[in-house]
C-alpha cells in the first residue's frame, strides 16, 4: 500500500490526489452506509414496507439521500477549503478549482439534495409499478436505505472535490430536470400548460413550492456559473479581462432575475415577475450576440450555437403573437435552450482551460514561457 493511499496518508491529505479523493469518497459512503441501515433496523424493525408511496421505503431512502449528498457534499466542500498548495507552490492538493462562495456553496448542496431526493423518489416509483404489489422485509429495507445513502454520498463528496465547469454542468442540468418534472407531475392542476409555465409556481401545494424553490435555487446556481466559469476564460490583455467581467456581469445578471422569477410568483407580483423572466430574456439575447467581441477565444461553432438559439426564440416569440403557439410552449422552449446555453458554455469554459492548461506545459517544455495564466483566485 502506498504512502498516499493508506489510512494515515488519507487523514492526512484526504483529497491530495486522485486516489486519495477515491479511497475519502468511499469511507464518506461506507460511513452513510452504517448512518441509514443502523437507524434503518429500529425503524422498520417488525413491519414490511412497499416499495413507493407514503411510508414506504422509497420515502425514506429519497430522504436519507437527501441528507447524506447535503453533508457529502459539505464536507467535500470543507476539505477543499483546508487544502494548501504543495511545498513547491503547485496546486498538488485538489484541482485548480474557482473558489467557491458560501451562497454558492449553499445552492450546489442543495441542489445536490433535492436531486437526490427527487430522483430516488422517481426510482422508487418506477420499481414499484414493476413490482406491484411486492413489499420489502424490514431487514431488507433498512440494508438497501444504507446502500442507497451510501452511493449518493460517494458521488456527492467526488462532485465537491472535482468540481469543475464540466460537473457543474451536469449538476445544473440534472438539478433542472428533475426539479421541474416533479412540479410538472405533482401539479395540482392538470391543465396548467394551457396558461403558462408560471402557473406552476401559484398554488399552494408541493408543485407550486418545488417549482419557485428550483427557479432560485438555479438562480445562485447561475451567479456560480458566473463567478466560476468565467474565472476560466482566457484573459491575457486588459480588453480580455474586460470581455470576460463583462460576461461575468451578465450572467449573474440572468441568475438574479431568474431568482425574481421564483421569489415573486406571477398571481401576486405579476410586474415584477414578467420584468424578471422577460430581462432575463433580454440579457441573454444580447449577451450572445455580444459575445464574440467580449471573449474572441470562443469557438465559432459555439458562437454559432448561440445564434441559432436566439433566432429559434424570435420565431417561437413570433408565433406567439401570431396566435399560432401558446405561451406555456414559447417559455419550455426558450428556458431549455436558454439553460442548454449556459450548460454549453460551462463544458466550452472548461474545454478551453484545458487546451491553454495544455499550451502552457507545452511550452514550458519547450523553454518558452506561459502564456495563459492560471485561473483567478484558484483554491487549494
Amino acid at each position: 500500500m502506498t504512502h498516499s493511499t493508506s489510512l494515515a496518508g488519507i487523514v492526512r491529505r484526504p483529497i491530495g490526489d486522485a486516489e486519495a479523493r477515491e479511497s475519502t469518497a468511499l469511507l464518506v459512503g461506507a460511513g452513510a452506509f452504517v448512518l441509514g441501515a443502523v437507524p434503518g433496523l429500529f425503524l422498520f424493525w417488525g413491519r414490511d414496507l412497499p416499495i413507493s408511496g407514503r411510508g414506504s421505503f422509497g420515502d425514506a431512502a429519497a430522504i436519507g439521500a437527501a441528507i447524506a449528498a447535503l453533508l457529502a457534499f459539505l464536507f467535500g466542500c470543507l476539505l477543499r477549503r483546508s487544502q494548501r498548495p504543495g511545498p513547491d507552490g503547485s496546486q498538488q492538493s485538489a484541482p485548480a478549482l474557482r473558489r467557491l462562495h458560501w451562497f454558492d456553496i449553499a445552492a450546489l448542496s442543495l441542489a445536490h439534495a433535492i436531486i437526490a431526493l427527487l430522483g430516488w423518489v422517481g426510482l422508487a416509483a418506477v420499481f414499484a409499478a414493476g413490482f406491484e404489489g411486492a413489499l420489502l422485509y424490514s431487514v431488507t429495507a433498512a440494508i438497501l436505505v444504507g446502500a442507497v445513502m451510501a452511493i449518493t454520498a460517494y458521488a456527492s463528496f467526488l462532485s465537491a472535490v472535482n468540481i469543475t465547469p464540466m460537473v457543474l454542468s451536469i449538476v445544473l442540468a440534472a438539478f433542472l430536470v428533475v426539479g421541474t418534472l416533479a412540479s410538472t407531475l405533482s401539479a395540482s392542476d392538470p391543465l396548467w400548460w394551457q396558461k403558462n409555465l408560471s402557473t406552476l409556481g401559484i398554488s399552494d401545494d408541493i408543485s407550486s413550492l418545488t417549482f419557485n424553490l428550483t427557479l432560485i435555487i438555479a438562480g445562485v446556481m447561475v451567479t456560480t456559473v458566473a463567478h466560476y466559469a468565467t474565472a476560466w476564460l482566457p484573459t491575457r490583455t486588459p480588453a480580455e479581462t474586460r470581455g470576460r467581467n463583462l460576461v461575468r456581469l451578465a450572467l449573474i445578471v440572468m441568475g438574479v432575475m431568474l431568482a425574481c422569477v421564483g421569489i415573486f410568483p406571477v398571481d401576486e407580483f405579476l410586474e415584477i415577475h414578467n420584468l424578471s423572466a422577460t430581462g432575463m430574456a433580454i440579457v441573454y439575447v444580447v449577451l450572445v450576440i455580444a459575445l464574440r467581441s467580449l471573449v474572441p477565444s470562443m469557438p465559432r461553432v459555439f458562437l454559432l450555437l448561440g445564434y441559432v438559439f436566439v433566432a429559434v426564440i424570435v420565431v417561437l416569440a413570433t408565433f406567439f403573437i401570431s396566435g399560432y403557439y401558446n405561451l406555456t410552449a414559447v417559455e419550455l422552449v426558450a428556458f431549455a435552450l436558454i439553460f442548454a446555453w449556459l450548460i454549453v458554455f460551462l463544458r466550452t469554459a472548461g474545454s478551453m482551460a484545458s487546451r491553454d492548461a495544455a499550451s502552457a506545459a507545452q511550452a514550458v517544455r519547450a523553454g518558452a514561457p506561459a502564456d495563459r495564466p492560471a485561473p483567478e483566485a484558484v483554491e487549494s
